[in-house]
This record gives C-alpha cells, sequence and structure tokens, in this order.
C-alpha cells in the first residue's frame, strides 16, 4: 500500500492545535494567564525558530493533563473540538485526504502534538492511523514524562520506521505534507515531500529541490 503521510498542524489544520489547546485552556481559567500564556508563545517561538526542547515542552504541556480524569479531560476536548479546532479545517484539507483515501493509500497523521490532543482530530478527518507524542500514563492517569521516542524532528523518522515494521509498511511511493521545517528529517525519507504553506526556511528548500508548494487555506 502507498503511505500518505500528513502533518497535522499548520498542515491540515489552519493553525497550530498544541498551540491553541493552551489558549482554550487560559481562556477556561484552567491555568495561570500571564504566566501559561508566556510560556505558551515562548514554546511556540522555539518550534517556529527550530530550537524547541521537546522534553520541556511535553512536561509543560501534560502537567494540566495530570490534574483531570481522563473522563474529566474527555468533556474538555469535546469542547475544545467544537469551539477551536472544527473551524481550522478547511475544505481544501478535508479535500486532500478523501483524495488520497480515494486512492485507496494508508493514510497517516504524523506529528509532534500528543496523542490525548490530536486523537479526536484524525477521528475527524477520517486518518485511520496516527503517530504522535505519547504521554506516559501510570495508574490511569498522565504525567509529565514522554512514552518512548517524542514524534519530533528525527524522532519522527524513529517513530515512523517502528510504525511500518509493525503495520508491514514501506516508504516505497509514499508522499509527506508538512509546513514545517522541523520535518525535513522525513521529507527527505519519502518518495513525494509536499510542503504546505510551508514557513520560510521550508519555502526556500523546497524550491531548491523542486518539491511542490499547495496552500490548503481556504
Amino acid at each position: 500500500m502507498t503511505l500518505a503521510l500528513f502533518d497535522l498542524d499548520n498542515t491540515l489544520l489552519s493553525g497550530d492545535s498544541d498551540y491553541e489547546w493552551g489558549n482554550f485552556l487560559v481562556k477556561k481559567k484552567l491555568v495561570d494567564e500571564v504566566r501559561y500564556e508566556r510560556a505558551n508563545q515562548k514554546f511556540y517561538e522555539d518550534y517556529k525558530a527550530g530550537t524547541l526542547d521537546i522534553y520541556e515542552f511535553s512536561a509543560f504541556t501534560f502537567e494540566v493533563l495530570t490534574r483531570f480524569s481522563m473522563s474529566e479531560l474527555d468533556i474538555l476536548h469535546q469542547e475544545f473540538m467544537h469551539e477551536v479546532i472544527l473551524p481550522l479545517i478547511t475544505e481544501k484539507a478535508r479535500a486532500l485526504v478523501a483524495k488520497h483515501q480515494a486512492q485507496q493509500h494508508t493514510l497517516a497523521i504524523i506529528t509532534a502534538t500528543n496523542e490525548f490532543i490530536t486523537t479526536p482530530i484524525a477521528k475527524e478527518l477520517g486518518i485511520p492511523h496516527l503517530i504522535a507524542t505519547q504521554p506516559k500514563i501510570v495508574n490511569g492517569r498522565y504525567t509529565t514524562k514522554v512514552q518512548g521516542t517524542p514524534c519530533f524532528k528525527e524522532g519522527k523518522v524513529t517513530r515512523l520506521a517502528e510504525w511500518m515494521q509493525h503495520h508491514n509498511e514501506k516508504l516505497a511511493g509514499s508522499y509527506f505534507y508538512s509546513d514545517s521545517h522541523n520535518d525535513l528529517p522525513l521529507m527527505q525519507q519519502v518518495t513525494t515531500a509536499i510542503a504546505v504553506d510551508p514557513d520560510d526556511k521550508l519555502r526556500q528548500i523546497a524550491k531548491q529541490k523542486g518539491w511542490e508548494i499547495i496552500s490548503l487555506r481556504n
């Protein structure tokens, strides 16, 4: 089967779900507004600059998850999906997913954003496979630790290799859509790399390599 791989934030979504989750928590007054907004913005700028410490960021984002039960988090996420995420899914993004589904490709989202945030989004998009950063769960509750390899930069290559071995898939003929230069390690591994509304660094590299550049913004 042909693999069609998709980054999530600022690729299939016209925004960043991790960053918007932080804004949602501030709006709900579940975190200290000033401290959390400042930290959330700093991590986002680090990500765009390619200097993000994924373990430090994960501990920051997972900390809020540790305060609630799984059922309480599910209720919060339903509200987050309705208020924040659904408006970020464009018709063009849905059409791209549908195009690969029609070709009977194997579809997977591969994202640095954690599984708690991204699992319902993958379901909404109709994408059956999700490779994401995994928060460690102990006694039925989230912790601030990462389980296994974070799905970020070179970690995406590692996590995809593990997933392919488990699912008996190969990279021959594969596609990968991303907006970020952080995904260059994986973009250089696939058969067809497509830059989606790319950041400046990725746009420049895509032009040099002759990669297609598209927009999924309405």
